[in-house]
């Protein structure tokens, strides 16, 4: 019988990848680690284990006995103030459940990081797996810096220690099942009023239960020591505020300012909101990151590993009537 460890396995698109896990329809072993409660804790067909990956003993506790590993723990945060925190998640606990993994002798371990490592640009270009990491671009964002060192991180244990681990980087996730809204944040902002303006850039988009699929096939097929990114639409952020207008039937904006005219009027609305009991909680980082293009290429995915996306209007329909739901 296999026997599975997910590490992060509350998170959007953890609960999705357990569930389809469950439902493989073959002999197969779950087994969590969370740090509180969880949608299994009564559910005899998952192990819980109750601990964090930051913690060695913890790690090396839910890792025994285990074929193969799953690790997704995280969280995602623009706050800059957030770093050690962020890092110490990320990069510490990849190290921990990699060294686990290695004493372990695992069949295989598959490592969730981010598009935005290396799909990320000035300019509306679809980056892929052989684009180099984007230092250089996302150096001021905590959350990005520490899913590149994760990232370096657990492929140095494939060189060095032969570790067979594949490295999937999803583009961001949007879909049902979102009740943190980390994922969907940036639609219940619009949705709640507070992008009045279109941003100048780009994104790219994947429903959480493609990504979900896409990372059993990669423990099924992927290449140990290598990377695959998994991506949907490409779009502009006004083909996007467009459509998702169109869906929740609301006024859509009409002007595209520059980077600098967004960040003062954002300063000057979080001032001016408040006295009419107005939220404004656009903050700079996602004005910046919003200017910028996160396009990415799949095809290796789809190549290599079977990968593919279902029509992003789907998605997105979903998503603006949870997303209306939560904010009702």
């Amino acid at each position: 019988m296999e026997s599975i460890l997910v590490t992060g396995a509350t998170g959007f698109l953890g609960q999705h990848l357990v569930r389809q896990l469950a439902a493989a329809g073959h002999e197969v072993r779950l087994r969590v680690l969370c740090r509180g409660s969880s949608p299994w804790d009564d559910d005899p067909s998952v192990e819980v284990f109750h601990g964090d990956v930051s913690s060695h003993e913890d790690v090396f506790r839910a890792v025994q006995d285990v074929n193969e590993i799953y690790h997704l723990a995280g969280f995602v945060s623009r706050n800059p103030r957030q770093a050690e925190a962020l890092y110490l998640t990320h990069v510490e606990g990849t190290r921990n459940v990699c060294e686990a993994a290695r004493e372990s002798v695992i069949d295989r371990m598959v490592h969730i990081s981010s598009s935005g490592t290396v799909a990320v640009g000035q300019t509306p270009v679809a980056r892929d797996e052989r684009s180099g990491y984007t230092n250089e671009v996302v150096g001021e964002w905590p959350y990005y810096l520490s899913k590149i060192f994760s990232e370096k991180l657990a492929l140095d244990f494939f060189e060095r220690h032969g570790l067979p681990v594949v490295v999937v980087n999803p583009s961001l996730l949007l879909g049902p099942g979102d009740e943190r809204g980390s994922s969907t944040g940036d639609i219940e902002l619009f949705l709640g009023g507070e992008i009045l303006a279109l941003p100048l850039g780009g994104l790219n988009f994947l429903d959480v239960r493609d990504a979900a699929a896409g990372l059993i096939a990669a423990m099924r097929r992927g290449r140990p020591g290598e990377r695959y990114l998994l991506g949907g639409a490409n779009w502009t952020f006004r083909e996007l505020i467009e459509k998702v207008a169109a869906l929740a039937g609301v006024r859509r904006p009409r002007l595209q300012p520059s980077l600098r005219t967004s960040l003062w009027s954002a300063r000057l609305l979080r001032r001016l909101f408040p006295l009419f009991g107005r939220p404004f909680s656009l903050d700079d980082v996602s004005i910046k990151m919003s200017a910028l293009f996160w396009y990415c290429d799949s095809t290796k995915a789809r190549t290599e590993l079977g990968f593919s996306a279902r029509d992003p209007m789907e998605t997105l329909r979903e998503t603006v009537e949870e997303v209306r739901r939560r904010i009702a």
